[in-house]
């Protein structure tokens, strides 16, 4: 298995320099470049040290995807639920996106629609409003956001979205922790 170029783009997203990886993991910057480009081969104890560096598990490391990723979601690639009881649909954009560290669905809201009530997490979470006016009762404080407005927030306390417009209301919410 080729893990020269895993190896370097995870060196890369970690802002850290060959020298840099180098140093924390005592070897030197012309190794480490004869890695990224296969030209050699680490014994396990290096290779673990140069991941627990980069801080992942050789799990994770080796359960990345290789090759192309899609970056192209089409319309056919969606999922969609309703939930006519609390007047809400969920649009997920991203197939799997719950695999993901975010989750980006569109949620549409019907007249005195509400989304589910959460409770607390360490998820963050974005909210645009794309059409309408919305609510969000945090704790014990609500807070409104109207069509061009976003909402941002640690979803440290329970937490309720739902809608205040006289017809439906329409957000983009992203998350991480994937809750939704």
């Amino acid at each position: 298995m080729e893990i020269g170029e895993k190896l370097r783009n995870l060196r890369i997203q970690k802002d850290l320099t060959q020298e840099e990886l180098g140093e924390r993991t005592d070897l030197s910057k012309g190794y480490i470049s004869q890695l990224e480009r296969d030209l050699s081969s680490p014994s396990m104890e290096t290779f673990f040290d140069i991941l627990e560096v980069l801080g992942v598990t050789p799990a994770e490391f080796f359960k990345q995807k290789t090759g192309d990723q899609k970056i192209v979601y089409k319309e056919d690639d969606t999922t969609f639920y309703s939930d006519e009881e609390h007047g809400y649909h969920i649009k997920w954009l991203i197939p799997e996106s719950n695999e993901n560290e975010m989750e980006p669905i569109l949620l549409t809201l019907d007249k005195k629609g509400q989304y589910k009530q959460f409770t607390p997490s360490l998820s963050e979470t974005f909210i645009y409003v794309l059409e309408g006016k919305v609510a969000l009762q945090f704790g014990k404080t609500l807070y409104e956001a109207a069509k061009g407005e976003s909402m941002y927030y640690e979803a440290s306390k329970p937490h309720r979205l739902q809608n205040q417009a006289a017809g439906t209301s329409k957000v983009l919410i992203v998350a991480t922790e994937s809750y939704l």
